[in-house]
């Protein structure tokens, strides 16, 4: 899965240059590779229906053409909706609910080591005990293992690094990674399966003989209780018997509502810590760090430039470093320096950027489901309008807390009173309705992560 991986790195870079920031955000990064078969299928996963639909009338071209580009060859591009995806697996066999994780191919990024990783104020606990638990995995001192913190900071590096030096210096120990969705995806499958009772106990004997369990955004556990009960029975299981469970999140174990509370005494029983944000010397190491790796030629003016003005997370300090090394290459220079780190922040005017407005959110909803500005602040009543409109509403509450009235002046001078309803329709039907939580929930974090 590495080289379609590595396939999937170099189009997305393609496509970043011919698709316009929002668009690339919201619908292109989201996509994952499944597989490039013998036919030449190059076959991608979109984590919804809608998302799928706005590639297949939107993108498909471009993303064929990069694909083509990139690997010397036609390329058929097939996109898959979440469910298709989960189908398709199941059906290749890539995925199996199978006692046996030997043969799995490695999750692991191989690059995510713990050498490649930057120690700082912010992390140098966190790094140390994650060593400990790669060095020696079920110590009862870092027996579970919590990490916590915001997104793009380091938790998913420091996850993988712990797998890479398990898989490299104890290959005979059992480890398995997988996302919290994936886990409850593959008990839901297991227990919708003709053979139901054969199935589970399948699911369990894989779950359950592991030395090294790595569960990544664990904040996602369902509320459900079948799947909560089981999570429990599987981490009780292999603490009890000395195993190693790591888990991450983006926030504390007390501060997640889904997560029972039996489930946060036991990770209390270990090391919960979390990874904050960079200081500068950090973030200057971080990018120092990154171009030696990707081999950008940039020099010291220019990367203490960018890490005096991104202090978010590292995502976007390694983003800010490969668009001025871009933009140095489309200028024909060897090195990129402080003049293009200038222009690049000049461009996107990041001071505002950062500001979230309710014409921001507009917009991203707007383009979200492919609709004008015009239709959802105007007085068109179909529902093709209607529910995006609701959605900006609700998330112009939530986000930024105006008053109502306020709103209501937005959305081409409507009475509080609807706005009312609507923030209260959508909060309602969130309740009730996956489909509208899924909706709400991707669109909020498009606007959480890019504003």
């Amino acid at each position: 899965m590495q080289n379609i991986n590595e396939l999937w790195q170099q189009i997305l870079e393609k496509l970043e240059l011919r698709i316009s920031t929002v668009s690339f955000t919201i619908w292109i990064k989201p996509i994952k590779p499944v597989d490039l078969d013998e036919k030449d299928n190059l076959v991608i996963a979109s984590p919804s229906v809608s998302a799928k639909n706005q590639i297949l009338r939107n993108f498909i071209d471009k993303i064929a053409d990069c694909a083509s580009e990139v690997s010397g060859k036609k390329l058929n591009i097939v996109v898959l909706d979440q469910n298709e995806e989960i189908e398709y697996l199941d059906k290749s066999k890539k995925v199996e609910i199978a006692p046996s994780v030997k043969d799995e191919p490695n999750p692991f990024t191989e690059e995510f080591t713990f050498d490649n990783f930057v120690v700082g104020k912010s992390n140098q606990f966190v790094y140390s005990a994650a060593q400990a638990v790669a060095q020696n995995p079920g110590s009862n001192f870092c027996n579970p293992l919590f990490i916590y913190g915001g997104s793009g900071l380091g938790k998913t590096h420091l996850m993988h690094a712990i797998g890479n030096y398990i898989r490299q210096y104890s290959p005979e120990l059992k480890i398995k990674y997988v996302t919290c969705e994936q886990f409850t995806n593959a008990y839901i499958s297991s227990l919708l399966s003709p053979s139901k009772n054969k199935a589970v106990m399948e699911f369990r004997d894989l779950y359950r003989n592991l030395d090294v369990l790595m569960v990544d955004d664990i904040q996602f556990l369902s509320r459900g209780k079948e799947i909560q009960e089981e999570f429990f029975h599987t981490f009780n299981e292999l603490f009890s018997l000395g195993k190693q469970v790591v888990l991450c999140s983006d926030r504390h174990p007390n501060e997640l509502p889904t997560l029972e509370d039996r489930i946060k005494t036991r990770c209390s029983s270990g090391v919960i810590h979390d990874i904050s944000k960079p200081d500068l010397e950090t973030r200057i190491a971080i990018l120092k760090k990154k171009s030696q790796i990707e081999k950008y030629n940039v020099d010291e003016e220019a990367i203490s430039y960018i890490a005096e003005r991104v202090d978010s997370n590292v995502r976007e300090l390694v983003g800010k470093l490969k668009e001025i090394f871009l933009m140095a290459k489309i200028k024909g220079k060897e090195m990129a320096t402080i003049e293009e780190a200038k222009e690049i922040f000049a461009n996107q005017k990041e001071e505002i950027k950062n500001e979230l407005t309710p014409e921001k959110i507009i917009n991203v909803v707007c383009s979200y489901f492919n609709i004008s500005t015009d239709d959802i602040t105007g007085k068109k009543k179909n529902k093709e309008i209607v529910e995006p409109r609701m959605i900006a509403i609700y998330l112009i509450d939530e986000l930024l807390s105006l008053p109502l009235v306020n709103i209501g002046k937005v959305f081409g001078g409507r009475d509080h009173t609807t706005i009312m309803h609507s923030r209260d329709k959508i909060s309602s039907d969130m309740k009730v309705n996956r489909k509208t939580q899924t909706l709400v929930n991707e669109i909020k974090n498009i606007l959480t992560s890019s504003f």
